[in-house]
């Protein structure tokens, strides 16, 4: 049987038998007393082969390849195992055939072109300080109803960094349109698409409070991005928001995929220090994937900025995880490196209340600062369709609004970034609206905490409580809910007074 066979030999034959295989002390799998007596004229090197990881892979359990392997015969048995051993050296790395990088051109003149800042004598002359880019006077706020040139939350424009300082803005909210780091294209529409929408301005109504009128809120335009090099990207990314950081402001940063979450943590523990701050990661994936070819994609970030010390992995807080991704090594890994982790299945055991509880608690009690990552994807399909890996079962707005909001306002924030919207994906607007409601959440609790409001778990009276006579909590505890009119509780008159 030659190589080819061998291989789809491996995969194409379906034969189980009920004998499982034992595991035994090593964790090496016991051959089968049955396949035993077929493989005595194997080499030292093909039976370590047979009870191997990459064994393992062609038939996707011990059980299944000693269950394939016992109906056929020495010879196919052998030649199973020199198919298989050969693929897996054909998936190594060949000085011979392979690059082991690609070359970039390093005597073009405009090699770093794509992010070269323009020069600010280019310019007409004028006073540091945000720019409102409105033309009418109601437009701060109003998203897509503001007229003029749209912008994150209708917020005024900052180009410079004297331009945050002077304004002495509180958050700067940047895009960041990466999508190179994904199998799945669209990600880079992401800002845009926020921007063209509402949703990240005005009043919360469960506080009352008004981000735009608590802070000072600019849009710090986009990052320049390499699309045919992640890499090359990634490093840009990590020193304009180490430049957002620097002045004071909170970097909000709207991507793009999630390659970017290393390079935001990376930027703000090269301002703030490493191991300074904590991150709750809101994602359907855990992110954490190593051992892959390329440096980051937008399923490693979490593993690069443990692996790099930016962030302890006991700060390291993940919620929403689900699917099929990761098995037990993943989670193996989180607790092997202290990272907390809650997953749906916790969801589905102790309810959803119990577990944001659990997770705001984590949130607080290591005292350090924090940063919130937010994958669009940890939300439920139905509310977020514009995203490159829907994955069923997820948040509902419900759940992600108040957990966004409070993470925001009890912990003193370092940054913030939403990511993986993928707006071409959904031919609603459904999806950046969803997105804005997000961001509006934390931007709402960094205006809690600027205006004092320490309470956990705050909701305004104003909205909670009717405020009428005989109305909510204060009206039961005097017994004076019974007197409301019968006529009213219809729709009718006013409750006596």
């Amino acid at each position: 049987m030659g190589l080819k066979q061998g291989i789809w030999g491996a995969l194409l034959c379906t034969t189980v038998i009920s004998s499982a295989a034992v595991v035994a002390q090593n964790d090496k799998p016991a051959i089968p007393p049955t396949l035993e007596a077929k493989i005595k004229g194997l080499t030292k090197a093909q039976r370590d082969f047979l009870t191997s990881d990459p064994a393992e892979m062609f038939a996707g359990s011990y059980d299944k390849l000693f269950a394939r392997l016992t109906t056929k015969t020495p010879q196919e048995i052998a030649a199973y195992i020199d198919g298989a051993m050969a693929a897996v050296e054909a998936a190594k790395f060949n000085p011979k055939t392979d690059m082991a990088a690609i070359p970039l051109d390093t005597e073009n003149e405009n090699f770093n072109g794509w992010k070269l800042r323009r020069p600010q004598g280019l310019e007409a002359k004028r006073e540091p300080g945000p720019i409102e880019l409105s033309y009418y006077a109601n437009g701060r706020g109003a998203g897509m109803y503001a007229g003029g040139i749209a912008t994150f939350a209708g917020a005024p424009v900052a180009i410079y960094p004297e331009d945050l300082i002077a304004g002495k803005v509180d958050v700067a909210i940047v895009g960041a349109p990466l999508d190179m780091g994904s199998g799945y294209r669209g990600a880079k529409g992401g800002p845009s698409a926020m921007r063209n929408q509402y949703g990240a301005g005005g009043v919360d109504m469960y506080t009352m409070v008004d981000p735009d009128k608590e802070l000072n809120i600019v849009d710090y335009g986009d990052i320049a991005i390499d699309n045919m090099s992640t890499e090359r990207s990634v490093q840009h990314v990590r020193e304009r928001v180490a430049e957002i950081a620097r002045t004071g402001a909170i970097p909000f940063i709207v991507g793009g995929d999630h390659s970017l979450e290393y390079a935001d943590v990376a930027g703000l523990a090269d301002v703030h220090g490493k191991g300074s701050f904590g991150v709750v990661h809101f994602d359907s994936h855990y992110d954490a994937g190593k051992g892959g070819v390329h440096f980051i994609t937008h399923g490693a970030p979490v593993y690069r900025a443990v692996k790099e010390g930016h962030v302890q992995g006991k700060n390291y807080i993940q919620v929403g995880l689900r699917g099929s991704w990761p098995g037990k090594e993943g989670f193996e890994w989180m607790r092997d490196n202290g990272v907390r982790y809650h997953a749906m299945p916790e969801v589905e055991k102790s309810g959803w209340q119990a577990v944001m509880e659990r997770a705001l608690k984590e949130a607080r009690e290591s005292g350090k600062k924090l940063y919130v990552s937010f994958d669009v994807d940890v939300l439920d399909p139905a509310f977020i369709p514009g995203t490159g890996t829907p994955v069923a079962g997820g948040l509902t707005m419900r759940e992600a609004i108040p957990i966004v909001r409070r993470l925001c306002a009890e912990n003193e924030l370092v940054g913030f970034e939403i990511v993986e919207l993928a707006p071409v994906l959904d031919p609603t607007y459904r999806s950046a609206l969803n997105a804005n409601t997000i961001m509006h959440a934390c931007l709402t609790g960094v205006a809690m905490r600027r205006k004092g409001i320490t309470q956990a778990g705050y909701l305004s009276e104003l909205t909670t409580e009717h405020g009428q006579p005989y109305y909510g909590e204060k009206a039961a505890k005097e017994g004076k809910a019974e007197k409301i009119d019968p006529d009213f509780a219809r729709g009718g008159r006013r409750p006596r007074t």
